[in-house]
C-alpha cells in the first residue's frame, strides 16, 4: 500500500537565530500534530533539526496541514519559511503511530530525495503523487500560491493578513484595527486576498474525495 508522506525543512535555517528557530519550529509541528492527530497516520516528526516528516491519511489532509503550516507561520509571525515535498510511495515496514521514526520503504527514500533536490529549484513545494490530474493541478496551482503569500512581508503585512485569515469582512478588520475602510480594503486589493482564498479553495477541491 502507497501512503501520504509529508517532509518539510526550514529555507536557509543556518542564518536564522537557532534557539529561537527550535522553539517556534517544534511549537509550530507540534500545533498540526495535535490539530489533525485522527487523521495522522505517524505524527510529523522533527528528525534533522530543521526538518520534519510524517505519514498523513489522505490527499486532502495532506494538503490542509500545509495550508495550516502556512498559515500558522503568519498568525505566530514566524521569521521562517518551509519548503514542502508530499510523496506518495511504500513503506515496507510498519507505521509507527507515535513517532515518524523506525520505518522503512521507498517512499521515505524518494521523498528524502526529492526533498533535498528541491533545495536546487526556485519552488517551495512539491507533489509527487499517482493521480496525475490531481498532481499537475496542485503543483501548477502551488506556484500561484507561492507567488502571492512570497510578497508578503513579516514586519509590514503579516497582522493584516493573519485577520483577514480570520475575517471575511474587510470592515470589521478597519474598526478591529483602528483603520478606515478604505485602507483596508485597498490592502486587500495589494495583497492579493481574494487571489489566496481562490487558489486555497481549488487546492480543497482538486484533493475532495
Amino acid at each position: 500500500m502507497k501512503h501520504f508522506i509529508l517532509m518539510a525543512d526550514v529555507i536557509s535555517s543556518g542564518k536564522k537565530n537557532q534557539n529561537q528557530l527550535m522553539v517556534d519550529f517544534k511549537d509550530l509541528v507540534h500545533e498540526i500534530n495535535q490539530s489533525y492527530k485522527k487523521e495522522i497516520l505517524s505524527p510529523m516528526t522533527i528528525t534533522l533539526g530543521d526538518e520534519f516528516q510524517g505519514v498523513v491519511k489522505d490527499l486532502g489532509t495532506s494538503v490542509n496541514i500545509i495550508l495550516s503550516l502556512e498559515e500558522n507561520i503568519i498568525h505566530k509571525k514566524l521569521n521562517f519559511q518551509l519548503r514542502y515535498i508530499l510523496y506518495q510511495g511504500q513503506i515496507e515496514t510498519p507505521i509507527n503511530a507515535d513517532m515518524a521514526y523506525e520505518m522503512l520503504g521507498s517512499g521515505l527514500t524518494n521523498a528524502r530525495l526529492e526533498l533535498n533536490n528541491l533545495k536546487d529549484e526556485k519552488s517551495r513545494f512539491k507533489v509527487l503523487i499517482e493521480n496525475k490530474l490531481q498532481n499537475n493541478v496542485l503543483n501548477n496551482i502551488f506556484i500561484i500560491f507561492e507567488n502571492i503569500n512570497q510578497k508578503w512581508n513579516l514586519e509590514s503585512d503579516y497582522e493584516l493578513v493573519s485577520n483577514f485569515f480570520k475575517f471575511e469582512d474587510y470592515k470589521i478588520i478597519a474598526k478591529k484595527l483602528y483603520k478606515t475602510r478604505s485602507q483596508i480594503w485597498k490592502r486587500k486589493k495589494t495583497l492579493n486576498i481574494e487571489s489566496y482564498n481562490a487558489t486555497k479553495n481549488i487546492i480543497r477541491l482538486i484533493t475532495e474525495k
